[in-house]
């Protein structure tokens, strides 16, 4: 597959999921890229925003398998990845998998789960793999976690550990629909006298394969690779920030930008395929000094100052 076909299929998708998510094209593409990254994707914004929708409906349209799970916080590790169950009629003890044996798995409310939980999540992850009783099983291909947290109601709560935030390749927040846009949910609702929207599935987990495959084949110069890595390395020596991103900033900032490339049908990055990536893919890795967030400082303002303090590279349209 080329990108020239990776952008149609890209387009087929997105056109499907919009007949139920309205006036959100910006955040519909950047979880489309994540996924064609092959990344994982954290949602932070306020109940009744799509954010379980969303995950449902690229499922569907992608043709991928789907699993759900309500994070508690008397959610225990087996519930995620499985255990062994004896079946009496040939007294052998048999694995009975768990939900993160999927393609896409939605962890709602993440960040109320136990910590040990969280960590069964995080090996599945980053290694694709989850052990159950001392054995390791490979997670089905492609697999993306695509995770909600709520930013308000955080008594009993477990923070999301600075290790587990990092393995997201973006933070996304969706916001409100515009007030049009709003109606036009409501109207939509009326015509098909329902609450639940059928969506058709335009591809198939292999499909998505093999455009991940076309996304690791786009060429990025080594010019831009120095320009992501200047990004990065300026939010550990900023004033207002205590820790700034580890490498795995740099590789998503790659990552997305080549996917970017690929959905726009070109097999070269170009420096505005990284820049609208640079807070979605950095905020969350950044910890800032208490005096700047007491005054209302924010991860995403000292990202974007970072981002216009650091020289665009001229480098040519495509390899040589």
């Amino acid at each position: 597959m080329n990108p020239r076909q990776v952008q149609a299929f890209a387009e087929r998708v997105l056109a499907e999921i919009e007949k139920v998510i309205i006036g959100k094209r910006e955040v519909l593409e950047q979880v489309l890229l994540s996924i064609l990254a092959g990344g994982h994707i954290l949602f932070e914004d306020y109940p009744g925003l799509a954010k379980t929708l969303i995950a449902r409906s690229f499922a569907a349209t992608l043709g991928c398998s789907f699993r759900r799970v309500q994070f508690t916080p008397d959610l225990l590790p087996n519930d995620i990845t499985g255990t062994y169950v004896l079946n009496r009629t040939t007294s052998q003890f048999e694995l009975r998998k768990g939900p993160v044996f999927t393609n896409i798995l939605l962890g709602d409310e993440i960040n109320r789960a136990p910590p040990k939980t969280q960590s069964a999540l995080l090996e599945a992850m980053q290694e694709r793999q989850t052990t159950i009783e001392g054995d390791s099983y490979p997670i089905p291909e492609p697999f993306t976690v695509m995770a909600t947290q709520n930013p308000i109601e955080y008594e009993g709560t477990y923070p999301l550990p600075e290790a587990q935030l990092d393995r997201f390749l973006v933070k996304l927040g969706i916001g409100y629909p515009s007030p049009e846009a709003e109606v036009e949910i409501m109207v939509r609702r009326i015509a098909r006298k329902r609450d639940e929207a059928a969506l058709s599935a335009v591809g198939s987990a292999q499909v998505l394969l093999e455009c991940q495959k076309a996304v690791e084949e786009v060429y990025i110069d080594m010019a831009l690779l120095r320009y992501i890595q200047e990004i990065v390395a300026r939010t550990r020596n900023h004033a207002q920030v205590e820790i700034g991103s580890s490498p795995r900033g740099c590789l998503a900032l790659m990552k997305l930008a080549r996917a970017r490339a690929a959905l726009s049908g070109r097999d070269y990055v170009t420096p505005d395929d990284i820049k609208p990536f640079t807070v979605p893919a950095l905020s969350h890795r950044l910890i800032l000094k208490p005096d700047p967030w007491v005054r209302g400082v924010r991860p995403a303002t000292v990202v974007n100052e970072v981002v216009q303090r650091v020289p665009v590279p001229k480098v040519p349209g495509a390899p040589g």
